[in-house]
């Protein structure tokens, strides 16, 4: 059996300025890099067997916090960038509600329906998510392999897992920042352990450290 333990990336700056990101970057938040390091200790004594990581830096950074000083092979896998948002990407949510008022309200409320300005649609975000899982399944008979990507990626994931329609993509749970999903592949099938929990973020930092 395989068990996949994915999250988000950290808080960002283009997060907290509600700009969206997909291919494009910012750096992570002091908020987002603390996150990242309580979910590492949270996962600490979780023997992984790979890291795989989307290629964008803010990926990158937050599987450097969780994975710390251990010595666990970090793969970079393209298939799971964001979706790519074509001309919304370093604009504000504002901003793009204003100029592409039918396609940000599909991008929320039809996302079956979307269709990108110079993107991607949800459905060739979910083929590489879809992808991913099939490269996973073929790589690995057993182990634990934590996957570091972004939210639309997750919720793909999810379609997935749930063999729900795009339609339904954004149902809850909400996917936050450094959120933590598990779930266990076997015999082609999947089962939802946990579903975007961030217990690990109640912790308190020790003053006196």
């Amino acid at each position: 059996m395989v068990t996949l333990y994915i999250t988000r990336h950290g808080e960002t700056v283009w997060n907290t300025e509600k700009r969206m990101q997909g291919w494009l970057d910012s750096e992570l938040t002091e908020n987002g890099e603390r996150n990242a390091q309580f979910l590492g200790r949270r996962l600490e004594e979780v023997d992984f067997t790979a890291i795989y990581s989307s290629p964008s830096n803010r990926t990158k950074r937050t599987t450097e916090l969780i994975r710390g000083a251990r010595e666990v092979p970090v793969y970079y896998d393209e298939n799971l960038k964001e979706i790519h948002m074509g001309e919304w990407e370093g604009k504000t949510l504002t901003s793009i509600k204003y100029s592409y008022p039918q396609e940000f309200n599909s991008f929320w409320n039809t996302p079956h329906l979307y269709t990108p300005a110079g993107g991607e649609t949800f459905e060739q975000t979910r083929l590489r998510a879809a992808k991913f899982l099939e490269d996973i399944k073929n790589q690995y008979q057993s182990g634990n392999v934590l996957v570091v990507t972004h939210s639309v990626v997750i919720k793909c994931l999810f379609t997935i897992f749930k063999n729900t329609a795009l339609e339904y993509l954004w149902d809850p749970p909400y996917i936050h920042d450094t959120s933590l999903t598990i779930v266990e592949i076997k015999e082609d099938k999947y089962k939802i352990v946990l579903e975007g929990d961030l217990s690990h973020r109640e912790l308190t930092v020790d003053s006196t450290s």
